[in-house]
């Protein structure tokens, strides 16, 4: 009989369960699940090497392990230290914790332009949402902000580098998922940017999930730029056969219309499911498609306004005499 695996008890704010050796503080909070769940801007579970850049994922480890039970000195990041037995952590139950992703956020918006109101990624932005949580009304900034032109680093996609926070997501995807990867970081400190080499466009059949994997507007889908506002359409799950990918999606309808096609992601907002570029600019006929239903949006977003998805509760009297 193969021996069974040890497992380690770790404790986040008060909530206790045992992971596997390895499982990193973020991923050990994620099964737990509810608000006790760090925020993580540039971490993404299936791309190797990601995490350890934003730190609005720090926590407070108020006791080592069972063994060396003494605190850890200083805030650590949730994404890229790995759990003990008996370790303890704060997270939201820690004002050390709010205090220091209060300025995280601070330093994030340092640069970012107040493009919200015209943003296409306004409604499902992860840094919309954490400066909501997090974020100051006003800004102690003085200096003049980094500027960049709109550039098209391809046939699809449009780079807002203003709005960028530098968290690499598109480059491991790039240099990941596809053959080639023709866009990376280039130079360094307060001058770092993602660019092309020599205005190279990006050219490859999974290069569109660059635009899904982006927390921020900065990626953002030129066949959809502008169109409309993600709260005004209908998210719905769909199906298609196609030889270079799974095929499912999830296509955003306007009227009777595909206003544009997205890969699935989780309550995290991480794609499991990479789609290609065929499915995701090409296929915008809904007669290409199988649906398979209304997309559940489990995310406190405005995406689910007006999407009813719950069912009735049995005490509307009203509705249920109608």
């Amino acid at each position: 009989m193969s021996e069974e695996i040890q497992k380690f008890t770790v404790t986040i704010d008060g909530e206790s369960i045992q992971v596997a050796p390895g499982t990193t503080i973020l991923n050990a909070a994620r099964q737990i699940g509810g608000k006790i769940v760090p925020p993580a801007m540039c971490y993404y579970s299936s791309l190797k090497g990601s995490g350890g850049k934003c730190r609005t994922c720090l926590v407070e480890v108020s006791k080592g392990s069972e063994k060396d039970p003494r605190p850890m000195p200083k805030l650590v990041a949730s994404c890229s230290t790995t759990v003990m037995d008996g370790m303890e952590v704060k997270n939201i139950t820690s004002p050390k914790v709010l205090d220091a992703r209060k300025g995280v956020v601070e330093f994030l918006l340092l640069n970012h332009p107040l493009d919200c109101p015209v943003c296409d990624q306004a409604g499902e932005c992860h840094l919309q949402d954490l400066a909501f949580e997090h974020g100051v009304a006003k800004t102690r900034y003085e200096f003049k902000r980094r500027e960049f032109d709109k550039i098209d680093i391809g046939d699809y996609i449009k780079l807002h580098m203003t709005r960028c926070i530098l968290c690499y997501r598109c480059v491991y995807t790039a240099n990941q998922l596809t053959d080639s990867r023709e866009h990376g970081v280039l130079k360094r400190g307060d001058a770092a940017e993602i660019g092309t080499f020599i205005e190279k466009n990006l050219k490859n059949d999974f290069i569109g999930n660059v635009i899904d994997v982006c927390p921020v507007g900065a990626l953002t889908d030129k066949t959809f730029r502008f169109r409309s506002r993600v709260w005004y359409t209908k998210p719905v799950d769909a199906n298609c056969e196609c030889t270079k990918c799974s095929g499912k999606a999830v296509l955003w309808m306007i009227g009777d219309e595909i206003a544009r096609v997205t890969a699935r992601k989780d309550q995290y907002g991480e794609v499991k499911e990479f789609i290609c570029n065929e499915c995701r600019f090409d296929k915008k006929e809904v007669a290409k498609w199988n649906i398979e239903g209304p997309r559940k949006i489990n995310r406190h977003s405005v995406i689910s306004a007006n999407h009813y998805e719950q069912p009735i509760p049995e005490h509307t009297t009203l509705l249920n005499k109608a």
